[in-house]
């Protein structure tokens, strides 16, 4: 039950603090003003997400969550702190103990910071395509999941720090999309082990890479050169991102310069390994924070 609004955004940024992940999430490079905001975001997000990805439930369990989850959604602009105090969450419908919280803090944001609702109902769109589509045609397809499953984030962080127009959110979307595409690559095994493949299937039949290969852990030479082309692309997307580091101010700028220097650097770990998806999970620990931090400082606007 939601007590006060304060209760409920320390909800969302004890979930935020609580979840792995790769990059930065209302860290402290960030204005502090922000932070709450972004871990109510951050929070709705990385609940819906786990409805899609975690566990072990049925496809029409996740799908029927992910609605419930819409549901609130629509519902949290017209929640106040002591009204969702008075919300009950049945135990039977599956969602967290959490949720009256999360949506009354997300209402809130929502409310304050001016956003759209449609950033939201495109990521519960693109977490619905996670239960359902496995595989992708072509890289059209890929890029267009991308522009639902995280492009959306970079915007709304945009927002929520005041940030708006054409061109910086063009730039967000391709920092945001090759952050995706990163973790993709970075994810390759555990994701095919759920039955995901994110390459471009047309990519893969030109290659004459073979799906039994990957089910014997091996990173034949076609496949390294499908996922090696498919970083190529990734660090171009990166490079048309870098500008968005450099259209903001204040600590929103040191947050996107060590969250772009950390996936390049992600990417260089899987280059490194020749693009072998089953030699290890390349990560960042905290023997890559002073690089970061000195990469981050001696960062040169292009």
């Amino acid at each position: 039950m939601v007590t006060s609004l304060d209760a409920a955004y320390e909800t969302c940024a004890r979930l935020a603090r609580g979840h792995y992940e790769n990059f930065p999430v209302a860290s402290r490079l960030l204005p502090r003003p922000m932070r709450p905001h972004i871990a109510a975001v951050y929070a709705f997000a990385r609940t819906a997400d786990d409805f899609a990805d975690e566990g072990h439930r049925p496809a029409g369990e996740r799908l029927r969550l992910l609605d419930e989850w819409g549901r609130w959604l629509s519902a949290c602009e017209g929640l106040a702190a002591g009204a969702s105090s008075r919300v009950p969450v049945p135990a039977e419908e599956g969602l967290p103990a959490e949720t009256p919280h999360i949506f009354a803090a997300l209402g809130d944001t929502i409310r304050s910071c001016g956003l759209s609702r449609t950033p939201f109902e495109d990521l519960l769109s693109a977490f619905r395509q996670d239960v359902t589509t496995v595989r992708y045609a072509g890289w059209d397809d890929v890029l267009d999941y991308c522009r639902r499953s995280a492009n959306p984030v970079g915007r709304l962080v945009l927002a929520i720090a005041g940030y708006r127009g054409e061109r910086v959110e063009r730039s967000s979307d391709a920092l945001c999309t090759a952050l995706q595409l990163t973790n993709f690559w970075q994810d390759f095994e555990g994701d095919w082990q759920k039955g995901r493949l994110y390459l471009p299937l047309d990519e893969c039949r030109r290659a004459g890479a073979e799906t039994g290969d990957l089910d014997a852990r091996q990173a034949t030479p076609a496949w390294r050169q499908v996922v090696g082309q498919a970083a190529g692309r990734t660090v171009e997307l990166f490079e048309r991102g870098r500008g968005v580091c450099d259209a903001v101010s204040g600590r929103l700028k040191w947050e996107l310069r060590v969250t772009w220097l950390g996936g390049r650097r992600i990417l260089e770990r899987l280059e490194q390994n020749d693009y072998d998806v089953f030699g290890g999970r390349p990560v960042l620990g905290a023997g890559d924070v002073p690089a970061l931090l000195w990469q981050a400082i001696s960062w040169r606007a292009r």
